[in-house]
């Protein structure tokens, strides 16, 4: 049985966990809030939240430099919004001031809040790449802007002709939040993307190429 994890230090914690249940209630969902918690999980999914208080409280629980080499490993990892954030490669200013560190383990540039705050949150239909159906309803609640793919990513998700998610091998950052949108096709493509390669997976130096052993923080502004 693998054991799927939801970081659970803030955030969209409890919708996630509601749509991992529904989706695959074979599969045991781990709420992680330790590194012990995160050594026992075979997936991550990292919430949407507020990016610079999950920061702080990864670095604050020891779990900063855990996640860091399980990444490096090639955890599969699923994260929306503020987790797409602290996955990034490079941040841009935000216009609403200081923004976290981040593993850079995503090759992308993004900036925080770029689509408007809390009022200005809107759905809008996404198109995501092998997600049979109709358009995603995406969930855009104080959305990280995805403003550049560098060569290590490949677009995942668009609104539009304008990405809004991407991957990285078992990675994927999306800034909008389908654990709040009541379709749970993303929870399952994913899942069934990365668990069906998870037993098998070779300790690679092409593997750890996608995720940095030391962890990058980016400068606070």
């Amino acid at each position: 049985m693998s054991r799927v994890g939801v970081l659970a230090l803030q955030g969209d914690v409890p919708e996630h966990e509601r749509a991992l249940q529904d989706v695959l209630p074979e599969h045991e969902v781990r709420l992680v809030r330790s590194v012990a918690d995160l050594e026992a999980v075979d997936a991550l999914f990292l919430p949407g939240g507020e990016s610079t208080t999950i920061a702080r409280l990864l670095e604050s629980s020891g779990l900063w430099a855990a996640l860091g080499r399980r990444l490096a490993a090639g955890l599969p990892v699923l994260a929306t919004c503020a987790g797409m954030i602290l996955l990034s490669r490079r941040l841009e200013p935000s216009p609403t001031g200081r923004d976290p560190p981040t593993l850079g383990v995503l090759d992308v540039r993004v900036r925080r809040n770029d689509y408007g705050r809390q009022r200005e949150s809107f759905e809008a239909p996404v198109r995501i790449e092998g997600l049979a159906g109709p358009p995603f309803p995406g969930v855009f609640i104080r959305s990280p802007r995805i403003l550049g793919v560098g060569a290590g990513a490949h677009p995942l998700a668009y609104r539009g002709s304008e990405v809004v998610g991407v991957s990285s091998g078992p990675v994927w950052g999306l800034a909008f939040h389908p654990e709040l949108s009541g379709d749970p096709r993303v929870h399952r493509a994913f899942l069934r993307s990365v668990l069906s390669q998870s037993t098998d997976r070779p300790q690679s130096s092409k593997t750890a190429t996608m995720a940095r052993t030391t962890p990058t923080k980016m400068a606070h502004r």
